[in-house]
């Protein structure tokens, strides 16, 4: 009887540790120090706890370690996990990583930049990042005015150009009035108001390095468009140095609680505001709901992606382009 006891025991330890290896699921973000990613990794544990998921988190060195990703895709495979989610760094070379795991049977979710193609994911988790470029180009232009004189310079990620950075970078432009040259990429449009393409790598001394870079090449510069709140902090840093700071139009992405107190304090003009929490929370639920029936999620109508929706956050409201306050912002912020 007590062999037997035991043995039942052991099934059952054995059939309990089966189901949690059933239902681990991998986060593979950029970076672990971004607060955008920090707070992705927090909706991602809340939610995996919530369904009693065992998560798995993984993350580059910096913004643009592709090969520390392909790594960390290839252990979850081997680890047996439910599906990945990932803010790819280079969204096109990691497309044959996300091939392998998608054919050993993971559900792949692209969070926030969708992959080179976007069906190479099964499914993509994100703000509408041209929509989001575009709110902050339309506002920018109709705070500047005579937008025939504006200086523009362009704070990107790095030069692999992942497609949130090029949604971003369009959109803006887009929105400012200015034509675009190819649509999937930054960087070919002719108009002479553009001052330069700069990197940042999406932090703050990529942004100080490419204020300074833009202010040698043009004193004058007077819109400065900046692919997220670190690098528009780096940039009104430089501003300041160079007391400059009341002489250029910042606009951002991102809506962290820094950046969102950064339009309150007047040091940044506007900031398209997203929801990283909701992303990571959904893409938890999806995989549990794949593990669970093998169903896939559906995208929002008339989008190629799951849209977690954006808001405009500034204090200086322009006629025509829909915003919330730094303060309605404050309350919906994150990081």
């Amino acid at each position: 009887m007590k062999k037997l006891l035991l043995c039942t025991v052991l099934a059952g330890l054995a059939s309990t540790g089966a189901a949690m290896a059933d239902t681990t699921v991998c986060l593979i973000t950029k970076t672990d120090t971004n607060p955008f990613f920090v707070k992705m990794k927090e909706g991602a544990e809340a939610k995996a706890s919530e369904l009693g998921m065992t998560l798995k988190s993984f993350a580059g060195k910096i913004d643009g370690d592709h090969e520390t990703q392909v790594q960390a895709i290839e252990t979850c495979i081997l680890d047996g996990a439910k599906g990945i989610l990932i803010t790819a760094s280079d969204t096109s070379s990691i497309v044959p990583a996300v091939k392998q795991a998608r054919d050993a049977g993971l559900l792949v979710i692209a969070l926030d930049t969708p992959l080179s193609p976007i069906d190479a994911a099964d499914a993509t988790f994100a703000t509408d990042n041209f929509l989001a470029g575009e709110l902050i180009g339309k506002w920018a232009a109709g705070t500047v005015g005579d937008t025939a004189s504006a200086k523009i310079g362009m704070m990107n990620i790095n030069v692999s150009q992942p497609t949130v950075g090029v949604l971003r970078n369009q959109g803006f432009l887009q929105g400012f009035g200015i034509d675009l040259g190819d649509p999937a990429k930054w960087g070919d449009e002719t108009d002479p108001r553009i001052v330069n393409n700069e990197v940042t790598n999406a932090n703050e001394e990529g942004g100080r390095k490419s204020m300074e870079n833009l202010l040698t090449m043009d004193a004058d510069t007077n819109v400065l468009y900046t692919i997220n709140e670190p690098a528009a902090a780096g940039a009104y840093e430089t501003l300041k140095d160079f007391g400059k700071t009341d002489d250029v139009v910042v606009v951002s992405v991102d809506g962290g609680c820094p950046g969102v107190q950064a339009v309150a304090d007047g040091e940044l003009g506007a900031t398209s505001q997203q929801y990283p929490l909701l992303m990571a929370a959904l893409g938890v639920e999806a995989v549990k709901a794949w593990a669970d029936s093998g169903a896939k999620p559906e995208n929002t109508p008339g989008k190629e992606f799951f849209d977690t929706g954006v808001a405009l956050i500034t204090d200086n409201p322009v006629d025509g382009v829909p915003s919330i306050s730094s303060a309605e912002g404050l309350e919906l912020c994150w990081g």
